[in-house]
């Protein structure tokens, strides 16, 4: 599991070429009502394991929250899964605004 996590400026590199990677915000939907991720779907850290089919018929799957953690321990539970292309983006929606995306707001 070395790779579990991505840098926000892989998965921003990967989405402008294009690449087709399913995108889960993992926060709760207030969270995701500050600020979001465009193309990300949101997927509360809840609802996880009843949406399990929307993972296995993904490829590659990024997942965030706000600073890292939950989508860290998503990942790694669908990793068990057998969602072998689970990921977490390390540092969050936080880590993105800082150094992706400016325009994303911060909380």
């Amino acid at each position: 599991m070395d790779d579990l996590q991505i840098e926000p400026r892989q998965v921003k590199e990967r989405l402008d070429r294009g690449e087709t990677l399913l995108l889960v915000d993992v926060r709760e939907p207030w969270e995701h009502q500050l600020c979001r991720i465009d193309g990300a779907r949101l997927v509360p850290m809840g609802a996880i394991p009843s949406s399990l089919t929307v993972f296995e018929q993904a490829g590659d799957v990024v997942l965030y929250c706000h600073h890292g953690m939950r989508s860290l321990d998503a990942a790694v539970w669908l990793r068990q899964q057998g969602i072998e292309g689970a990921r977490s983006m390390a540092g969050g929606i936080e880590r993105w605004a800082r150094e992706v995306d400016p325009g994303v707001p911060r909380y």
